[in-house]
């Protein structure tokens, strides 16, 4: 019996090191992406977008190289806030391909979040609303800006469909109506517009 219990102590600082080497790894790089979310919510907070931009893209980084060592929702929901932050910070093409991007992953995975895809649905159409507003500033033909306002459409008469609650209901069929809206404008009303925001 104290045989064992030396064996037991003895293989202890073994254990102890194949658990920093492994598992310990990923926890050390979850606390440090912790405090990169935690700086780019403050930038979010503060308005400084290009900060929070730079913050939501390093805490993407030092996420663990295992996969396993946290849910998907985490990298989704980065994704979601740095794409929404990217749109606030001139970065609305990039913004808008990515979210199209993530949405339609999301959308092949039935193990996805609905609130995660409702949030990414929203800010995707919100990207392609405001993408239709610059393009019909810059005078592109209707048959290049009209896919992209009806994506937009679509997107917030599915959201409404989906609504779980009567003002989340209300808020989507307004987004639908302004969508509706920006399509029947003419350009020269348009122009008189100021740009719209978040």
């Amino acid at each position: 019996m104290r045989n064992i219990l030396l064996v037991g102590w003895l293989l202890l600082p073994v254990g102890a090191w194949a658990y920093h080497e492994g598992p310990g790894q990923d926890r050390i790089a979850l606390e440090e992406t912790d405090a990169v979310i935690l700086a780019a919510q403050k930038a979010v907070a503060d308005g400084e977008w290009k900060l929070a931009v730079s913050e939501y893209e390093a805490a993407l980084g030092k996420l663990p190289k295992n996969p396993d060592a946290y849910d998907v929702k985490v990298t989704q929901r980065l994704q979601i806030e740095l794409n929404k932050a990217r749109m606030q910070a001139s970065g609305l093409p990039e913004a808008r391909d990515e979210l199209e991007t993530l949405v339609e992953q999301m959308q092949g995975d039935e193990n996805t979040d609905p609130v995660l895809m409702r949030d990414a649905r929203q800010a995707l159409a919100n990207a392609q609303f405001y993408k239709t507003w610059l393009m019909r500033l810059e005078g592109l033909d209707r048959t290049i800006w009209e896919p992209e306002i009806e994506a937009a459409r679509q997107n917030w008469r599915l959201l409404a469909e989906l609504a779980t609650t009567k003002s989340e209901k209300a808020l989507h069929q307004e987004d639908l109506e302004a969508a509706v809206r920006l399509a029947r404008l003419e350009i020269e009303d348009l122009q008189g517009l100021p740009l719209p925001s978040e």
